[in-house]
This record gives C-alpha cells, structure tokens and sequence, in this order.
C-alpha cells in the first residue's frame, strides 16, 4: 500500500491485517476470529415497561405499526370526509361499475363472445387460464377486479392527505380483497374444480398433506420441501477459492483463476449483510462469480456472519469499517498494491457507496471503479418498502429488537412477501393446496429461505440515517466525525437497475446520476431484483439498456433515458465485464491465494464457514 494511502486510514483499518491469527493456529486448519469491539448504544431513557408492550405489539402484528396503519386510515377517512364531491364521483363511479357488470354477465350467461371491461394489470396472472373465460367464472373475475379498481380509486384520488398515508390505505385495501378473490377457493376457480373432478378430489388430499407439511417446517423453521436438493458447498457455492480472511464479521474468499492470464485489478464483491452471499455463486450454469473468473478476473467476495444476540451492539460503522474496509486492506496486501474494481449489491451497494465516499474524502485512491448492483443511495423513492418506514414503524421495530437483539430472518420475509403477495402467498396456496401440486423448488428459491438476521444496532441506524432521513443522498452522512458524499467520487461508477424491482425501483438507482459528479454508466436489464441480476448469458428473454453519462454532460430523466436508449438482447454480464476489462491497466500473473508473509494465510476451502451458520 502507498505510504501516503496507509497514512491517510484511521487505525481500525491499518490494524486489519493485524487482527489475524498466528501462523500456528492457521496451519492447524483452525483460526481465532479476530474481535470487534461493539459501540455501545445510545442511552435510553424510554421505560422498559412501554419497551416490553410494544415488543408484544410487534410479536402479535408481524413488526407492523398498528399506529402508523391507523394514522394512514385517520387521515385518508378525515379528508375523505371533507371531500363531498369526491364521495359522488364515487359513487357515481361505482353505480357505472354496476351497470358494467350487469351487462357483462347477461352477454356472459347468453353465452356471446364478451370482452372485459378492466384488465388485468400486466403482473396479474391469477385469471389467465382458459376456464377464467367461460360463465360464471368470467364474472367472478370481471366482479373482483371492478371492486379493486374502485377501492384504488377511492384510497388514491383523496387530496390534502400525506401521500405515504394513501399509499398505505391502497396497499392495505389490496391486500384485504386478495384473502378473498375467486381464484383463492375451490367453488370459484374453474382450474381448481377441473383437477378434482378429474382426480376425484385427490388433489385436496395431497393439498392438506402440503399444507400439514409446510405448518410443521413453519414451526420447526426447515427449509421448504425440495430445498434440500441445494446443499452449500456440495450443489451450490461450489466455485473453487479459499477464505484468506477472517475476523468476527465476515470471511473474505479469494477464487481459484481460471486462466493463465488476469487483469490486473481484482473484483471485490460486496453483497447485502441480510443475504447470504452465493446468490452470486449458485450452480456452475448461473454463477457470476464463475462467469467473472472465466473472463479473467481475480475475484473476492464478502461472506458476512449470521449476527445473534451477543451483535446486537454493531453499527452501521462497522459493517463498513470491519466488513468492506477489512476486505480491501486483504485485498491490497494479497494483490500487491493493485487498485480494485469494487461491486456492491443491494444493501451491499449502498454500505460500500458509503465506503468508498469516505475513502475519497480521505484521498484514499485504492478503488479503481465503483459498481453498484440494485443498489441506491437516495431513499426517497424506494419503491413499496417505504410503506414500512416512518417513525412509528421504525420505534416498534427498535423495541423488538431490543429485546431480541437483532431482527429474524421470518420477520424480514414477512414483509417482502406481502409486497408480492399474489405471487409469493396466494398463488402457493392455489398450487400447493387447492391443485396439490408441488411447486419445483430452484437454486435461487432455495437460497430465498436459506435467510439471515441483523444486528438490532446496525438496523436501527440503517433505518433512520439512510432510510427515514435520507443522510447520505443530502449530505448529513458522517464517517469518522466527517461529513461525506458521492461527489466526492471521481472512480467511474456503473449503476445496475431491473425493470421489475420492488426493492430498489430502477427509477431510484437511476439517481446515481445526479447524486454523483463523475462518469456514470447505467444499465437497465430485464428482470426483478434477484432473477434480473443472476441472468447468465443463455437465459432466454433477457435483455437491457446502457448509456453512459459523463460527468461534463447534462442530466436526462429516466423515463427519456429509456425511451432513447436502444434495446440490446442478452446478458448484462457481457456488458458489464467488457466495461470492466475497459477500465483494467492490462493482463498479469494470477496472485498467490492469500499472502502467507503477510499473515493472509489461506484459512480453509470455499464457501467457508459463516456461510453455513443458521
């Protein structure tokens, strides 16, 4: 490392590499973790009985306010109220509904040819079959999704009230309805009605047996039937590399090169702390890690600890001063100086984006490019999860925690599954319980259960700094007493957005490129948050956007970005390696797998052992 680099890094990080264990207990095949020391809380003056009694709140609800849901429902009824005239349109709206309905069931019991009056919204596939076009099955439909669309109305049309209260009331007034749409029992839903005439009801049977089954491993917290095909390290995780690092927060894998040549700066991947890493390495067919390999590069990636209740006193600062900034100092002693590609996903992004902010600030040059994978910096748009965060929603969390000491995988799950909960919750109990048939489980849905927790203290700041208050997109961010930003970034950035995000809407990673004052390449790829990143070349539908915006040029909105950029057909791992190799120096010998002289012995095999801690 240059002298005027190490120089400029604040002890933590200078004393990484020292937090190693001896030689002998490494040769030994076993090694003392290096230990963090936690900051200890913030007093709190808040009386343990009211702490107690929002805990049992939150235990009953889920994690959900019922405050903050009343608040939304308070508001929207209270200037509904003062909104005469949009009480009469309506319910001139709704007598308009009637009347459509009427004449749409009398054509349908008729027997005529008759189109719907509302379609379906592109995401819905609950009425696509067949038997859904047929009477009377075609005006349970057509009576369900007229009643959604007039509840849509009335929650999104009220004005005076907050926007993220009406976005609350919308969103709890579509999730109440889906308990109840046709599709959802056995009398109303044609396809359901088919397959037990045809198996003499068979198929409720083997239902009830799926439904015994997924209420015991519910309670015993097993993995979904089928996910046990997907073993760590056996059938997944399986690219060969060894862990060269270890300290209490995350193991660092450094990957076999796979040709005789590399570029000579490494790729250090940084995925989100509530994930475990091998999203990115699944199977050999669909593993970046491997893709990044073959192209060259020397890859590592970050494989975080499963946090109990002994972390609930680690911060956001050190996830990134013990998690990223141990990483590259690892990473600079194992690759010889040589400046690294950085990539950050999902949450990963996002704490890197603020690692890398520091560094700058502190004129430390070691990232050569900063690449962000559905990640965002700026939370003011962040898609349907902002339905869960304000005041009330964040307090009710902290107290959970508190007496937790972290937030539990089932309770994050919750949460990301009602945001889809057509596709996540109803159309499993359709499948598994009215059909009984199983559906398949694949790779990355086995990795979807395979979840982890978080620390209590990192989540609550995490929440409020970055989340609620929005720090880093409008400067209040501090590291180390210092205030940083992305503008002070001068390493190009390449920003990842799916077109189906929930998580991280494309729209608010687009954001890179007013938040940041050097060269921005953005990438529209097809797919969601998951299944958008790990698209191998091969996978059939794929396809993406890419611009790049310098830092002289002037800004175009999203929706100009993408009526103007042309469509390329394929993988964006091409584009993104391509990029890459672009912004690499040349072609050198592999490194060595760790640096034994520099205490970075290899510690033992991919995928290492905090990947398979439950």
């Amino acid at each position: 490392m240059p002298a005027k680099v190490q120089n400029a890094l604040p002890a933590p990080r200078s004393e990484a590499i020292a937090l190693l264990t001896d030689q002998s207990s490494q040769s030994s095949g076993k090694a003392e973790v290096a230990k963090i020391a936690p900051t200890l809380p913030p007093d709190d003056e808040q009386p343990e009985l009211d702490r107690y009694l929002h805990y049992l709140i939150a235990k009953s609800t889920g994690g959900v306010s019922p405050a903050a849901c009343a608040n939304a429902f308070f508001d929207w009824g209270m200037h509904m109220a003062a909104s005469p005239g949009l009480q009469l349109e309506l319910m001139g709206e709704g007598v308009r509904q009637w009347m459509r309905l009427a004449a749409f069931a009398q054509q349908a019991a008729a027997g005529g040819a008759v189109s719907p009056s509302v379609v379906p919204q592109p995401h819905d596939h609950r009425f696509i079959s067949e038997g859904w076009k047929q009477y009377p099955f075609n005006v349970f439909a057509e009576s369900f999704l007229l009643c959604e669309e007039w509840w849509h109305s009335a929650t999104t049309k009220v004005r005076g009230a907050e926007k993220q209260n009406l976005n609350r009331v919308d969103f709890i007034t579509r999730q109440a309805p889906d308990v109840f749409v046709p599709a959802n029992f056995v009398a109303t839903n044609p396809d359901v009605l088919a397959r037990t005439r045809s198996e003499g009801g068979l198929n409720l049977i083997r239902g009830f047996e799926n439904y015994r089954d997924d209420l015991k491993r519910l309670r015993s917290r097993e993995a979904p039937e089928g996910a046990e095909k997907f073993k760590v390290g056996e059938t997944v995780a399986i690219t060969p590399g060894k862990v060269v690092f270890r300290n209490h927060l995350i193991e660092l894998i450094q990957y076999e090169p796979t040709t005789e040549k590399v570029h000579a700066e490494p790729v250090l991947i940084v995925p989100a702390w509530i994930m475990k890493y091998y999203i990115l390495d699944l199977r050999p067919e669909n593993s970046l890690v491997k893709y990044l390999t073959s192209q060259g590069f020397t890859v590592f990636i970050v494989s975080w600890r499963n946090p109990d209740a002994d972390d609930r006193n680690l911060g956001f600062d050190a996830y990134r001063r013990d998690g990223v900034m141990a990483a590259i100092d690892a990473i600079t002693s194992i690759a010889g100086g040589n400046k690294i590609h950085a990539a950050g996903y999902c949450l990963g992004g996002t704490l890197l984006a603020t690692a890398a902010s520091a560094m700058a600030n502190e004129n430390d040059d070691r990232i050569a490019t900063l690449t962000l994978l559905a990640a965002q910096a700026d939370f003011r748009e962040a898609g349907e999860l902002t339905l869960f965060i304000d005041e009330s929603q964040v307090s009710l969390l902290e107290d959970m925690m508190a007496e937790q000491g972290f937030l539990d995988s089932a309770q994050m799950s919750g949460a990301f599954q009602l945001l889809r909960s057509n596709d996540l919750i109803w159309s499993h109990v359709v499948n598994d319980y009215l059909l009984g048939q199983r559906q398949p489980v694949f790779d990355l849905l086995a990795w979807n259960a395979d979840a982890t927790r978080m620390p209590s203290r990192m989540h609550s700041e995490y929440l409020r700094s970055l989340f609620l208050n929005n720090d880093f997109a409008e400067g209040r961010f501090k590291v180390d007493g210092h205030t940083i930003a992305l503008t002070d970034l001068t390493v190009p950035i390449f920003a990842i957005g799916t077109e189906t995000d929930h998580v991280a809407p494309w729209r608010s990673v687009y954001k890179f490129n007013i938040l940041s004052d050097t060269s921005v390449t953005f990438l529209l790829t097809s797919g969601g948050h998951n299944a958008g990143i790990v698209s191998p070349p091969g996978t059939p539908h794929r396809s993406y956007r890419m611009a790049t915006k310098l830092a002289n040029n002037k800004f175009v909105d999203p929706d100009t970005w993408q009526a103007t950029t042309p469509k390329t057909d394929g993988s964006w791992w091409t584009a993104w390696a391509d990029w890459l190799a672009g912004k690499s120096s040349g072609m050198t010998e592999p490194p060595l797998m760790g640096a034994p002289e520099k205490g970075l012995s290899p510690l033992c095999a991919a995928p290492g052992t905090y990947v398979l801690q439950r």
